[in-house]
């Protein structure tokens, strides 16, 4: 049965809840038993927890089928169910003594030291078993029994000194004893002094240890004294000492048990009251603890978790399904690392089970309770402390935080990162043809792409018999295939995408166009969009299947519906390059062209004089341009917005309109009603006019001005036979006389700094500004020399906006100019040459520091 939920919540699980969702203990570390290959009993993969490995089918074999279903065996104690179970069911591990949950106590901030206010540092000593934790101390009685308590302490001091007087006393006459016998023995000096010596340090020996006793003593009483809830005891033998003396006044340990105990006994209304206090207070460094404390402390304060649940006394199993076990060729086995981490956890949980039934020493017991806590925390998240637990060759154990977190984890890889079917993708060449809505969709690709739908239509239409034989005849590329393929794809939009997906229109809805190839053909004026160009980008194609999905697609998605950026508002589908050129071309005017001075009664006439050679695209004649003129209305209200680009006054098209056959061709792609436009076309102005369109026509009317725009551009670039030849980058000839003068002029500033008037860097800086000046004439003037010549190919190009700009032309046909070198300065000597001309080695040299 699906399981559906409208929300999913994380929180904290206690160990009963951990209990409750497990189907039973898991007690073994064994998996499967390697002759039967069946699970083994109370291990990893039970089946009495888990659920039967095959679906209706009890462990020993007695209940068979699903007519048994829901029956529990009463040989060997399995349902007879689905075996899917075993993806849901889990187990646990009861612990034979609690652990901390790693995440709450090694996570930055970390959250059982800002809620129980300890550093890490402390935690992981007391956690590890390196140190020992008051949890509660009886503050009322020990105040009480202080004075007493000290003078037994006084009187154990006594003692030992009194103790320790009497033996030194009777240690001393018993060595002068062994002396005088040795003298009256004739003992030698030798042996005597020696005799001496070590009776002396014997005697300091014991003096030494009892001074020791005394101070832990005296340290464990001091520290007995001072000692409140959450102080830390690292010495062993102080301990031991408080334990003797003061066992009754406090509560304390290591371990997890010593936190759970001091979680237990935090009061959240006390430490809210505090914390709440501590915003209000003077030191920013209080503040700052209360503020990033208030964060873990709140939460419980207000919510229904227990502290104490972040201290485990049952570790969950997932289900085995999601830890899998299989077989390889040769007979080994391939196992989830999980299952090893797991293992761990149980051969040390078991161990000290049995550590704990015979009675062990507690120092064995506590290193044992640390193995078990680090098994855990590997389980958990391995190598967030310590050593990474680590597998064959060296590799660290995939451990439940590593199945979840990073781009590979379950959210990110399988949770949000969908992958779909019915998917293609190839390299993308332009579709100069196509609509703004369409894309061309090779036949090869569509067909499988669009197979299902195939299939049906063929069955359908009795072209074939049943879905087997359809499938057959799509694979094997029968001639009826392709026309139900076309019939298909009919106004069934389908989805393109350039990675990267920066911005929303990088992923579209084009309705697909059969074309012949493997290459997916595209409009051009979607580019921009996807940020596509054609030296081998690739797209990927997907395709939307249910109603639901295509409307979507053809409504919200459709190219022709995305005509604006969303970044901006402003148009994203503006001709570029070709079309831009052909657009210039055609709208620009030459005064003595042929034809120039006649006259035309409509737009058709003069379209039919031009194609018959009797006047240029670019001649000055007079056409009576009729419906093409537009509305008085429009006119006014887009005069402000494209101003230069209008007449001064609404064209009446019922008069003679002094024009050009080119302008007069462009305006028959724009709108019905939209102004003339009479002036030569630029990039900008395209982008201007493509602007107020869009605001102020339907859809339909812009798309349909887009591909006029579009053609239009095409077909009159390639009618421009638009090339570049060395013959048109024309140098100024006046660039000799330029660079003398100016040459002059910073032998001068030379002279001067030689001569002392000027600093270096004066002069650095005047040679600089010189030179400047120097390149923005000959640029000047290079520009002149290139408008003088009629249609000039890289003039065309730079005053349409197609491609390219002055500073690139005059590098090529005027001079290179100032360079900075590495450092960002400029280079005070400028690059006199250009590139048509050719570099000297001086200065190709110094035009280095500029290449990349």
């Amino acid at each position: 049965m699906r399981q559906l939920f409208d929300e999913l919540k994380i929180s904290l699980a206690t160990t009963d809840q951990i209990r409750s969702w497990s189907y039973g203990e898991v007690k073994k570390p064994e998996t499967i038993n390697y002759r039967t290959l069946k699970p083994e009993k109370d291990g990893l993969f039970d089946e009495r927890i888990f659920g039967p490995t095959k679906d209706w089918e009890c462990y020993c074999g007695k209940y068979k089928r699903i007519r048994y279903k829901g029956i529990m065996c009463e040989r060997c104690g399995v349902e007879v169910t689905r075996s899917k179970v075993r993806r849901e069911r889990m187990g646990h591990i009861e612990l034979a003594a609690p652990v901390t949950h790693i995440w709450f106590f090694k996570g930055v901030p970390s959250r059982l030291g800002y809620l129980l206010d300890m550093s890490p540092k402390e935690l992981e000593k007391v956690i590890y078993f390196a140190a020992y934790l008051v949890t509660y101390v009886d503050e009322e009685r020990r105040q009480k029994d202080l004075p007493e308590l000290e003078e037994t302490m006084r009187a154990e001091l006594e003692v030992i000194s009194e103790e320790l007087e009497e033996w030194q006393a009777a240690r001393l006459e018993r060595l002068e004893e062994e002396l005088s016998q040795m003298e009256e023995g004739g003992a030698k000096a030798q042996e005597i002094s020696a005799r001496r010596r070590e009776g002396e340090k014997e005697i300091k020996e014991r003096a030494e240890r009892a001074a020791r006793e005394s101070e832990l003593v005296e340290e464990a009483f001091d520290t007995f004294r001072s000692m409140g809830p959450k102080t830390l005891v690292e010495s062993e033998p102080l301990w031991r000492q408080i334990v003797e003396r003061y066992d009754s006044y406090y509560v304390g340990g290591m371990g997890a048990e010593a936190i759970k105990d001091l979680l237990g006994r935090v009061d959240l209304d006390a430490e809210m009251e505090r914390l709440i206090s501590d915003l209000d207070a003077r030191s920013a460094q209080r503040r700052h603890r209360a503020t990033q404390r208030m964060k873990v402390v709140k939460p419980f304060y207000e919510g229904k978790n227990d502290p104490t649940a972040m201290i485990l006394e049952a570790v969950p199993v997932i289900p085995p399904e999601l830890r899998p076990m299989v077989q390889l060729d040769g007979g080994r086995f391939a196992t989830s690392d999980l299952n090893d981490l797991y293992r761990r956890v149980i051969n040390r949980n078991n161990r000290l089970k049995r550590l704990l039934d015979l009675g062990a020493p507690e120092i064995i017991i506590n290193n044992e309770k640390r193995m078990l806590q680090e098994a855990v925390d590997a389980l958990f998240d391995n190598g967030r402390r310590g050593r990474a637990v680590t597998g064959p060759g060296n590799r660290a154990l995939k451990s439940l935080s590593d199945m979840l977190k990073g781009k590979q984890g379950r959210f990110r890889q399988n949770l949000l990162g969908k992958r779909v079917d019915y998917s293609a993708r190839s390299v993308i060449v332009v579709g100069p043809s196509l609509k703004l809505h369409q894309c061309g969709l090779p036949k090869v690709m569509a067909l499988e792409l669009f197979k299902p739908f195939v299939m049906k239509k063929l069955v359908d239409q009795d072209l074939a018999q049943n879905i087997k034989s359809a499938k057959r005849m799509v694979e094997r590329h029968r001639p009826q295939v392709w026309d139900v393929l076309a019939d298909v794809i009919q106004e069934h939009p389908v989805f393109l995408n350039r990675a990267p997906t920066l911005h929303r229109l990088g992923i579209q809805a084009f309705e697909p166009v059969l074309v012949e190839g493997k290459a997916i053909q595209i409009h051009p004026l979607v580019c921009e969009a996807f940020n596509a160009d054609f030296d081998g980008d690739q797209m990927a194609v997907h395709l939307p299947l249910s109603a639901e999905a295509q409307a979507e697609a053809r409504v919200l998605m459709l190219s022709a519906n995305n005509v604006l950026s969303p970044a901006s508002g402003r148009p994203i589908v503006t001709p570029s390059q070709d079309m831009v050129i052909g657009v210039y071309y055609l709208s620009e005017i030459v005064e003595d062209e042929k034809g120039a001075g006649s006259i035309f009664s409509n737009v058709d006439e003069a379209v039919m004089a031009y194609e018959s050679g009797q006047v240029s695209l670019h001649a000055p004649v007079k056409i009576r341009v009729g419906e093409i003129a537009g509305s008085p209305e429009m006119h006014d209200l887009l005069k402000g917005s494209l101003g230069s680009l209008l007449t001064e006054e609404p064209v009446d098209g019922s008069r003679r309109l002094d024009t050009t056959v080119g302008r007069a061709i462009l305006n028959g792609v724009f709108p019905l009603n939209f102004p003339y436009v009479d002036a030569v076309v630029m990039k900008s102005d395209l982008r201007r006019l493509i602007e107020e369109i869009i605001a102020n026509y339907k859809k339909n009317e812009v798309q349909k001005f887009l591909d006029g725009i579009k053609d239009l551009g095409f077909h009159y670039s390639t009618r421009a036979g638009l090339t570049i030849g060395l013959g048109d980058v024309k140098t100024p000839p006046e660039k000799g006389k330029i660079i003398a003068k100016y040459e002059k002029v910073a032998e001068k500033v030379q002279q001067q700094f030689l001569k002392g008037v000027i600093t270096d860097d004066e002069r650095r800086q005047e040679l600089i500004e010189i030179w400047m000046r120097a390149t923005d004439e000959v640029k000047d003037a290079m520009e002149v020399t290139l408008k003088s010549e009629k249609f000039n190919p890289i003039d065309m190009m730079i005053r349409s906006g197609a491609r390219g700009n002055v500073m690139q032309a005059r590098q090529i046909a005027g001079m290179r100019g100032l360079v900075a070198n590495p450092k960002g300065d400029i280079i005070p000597r400028p690059i006199i040459s250009n590139f048509r001309e050719g570099l000297s080695v001086l200065e190709y040299f110094i035009s280095t520091h500029g290449a990349r």
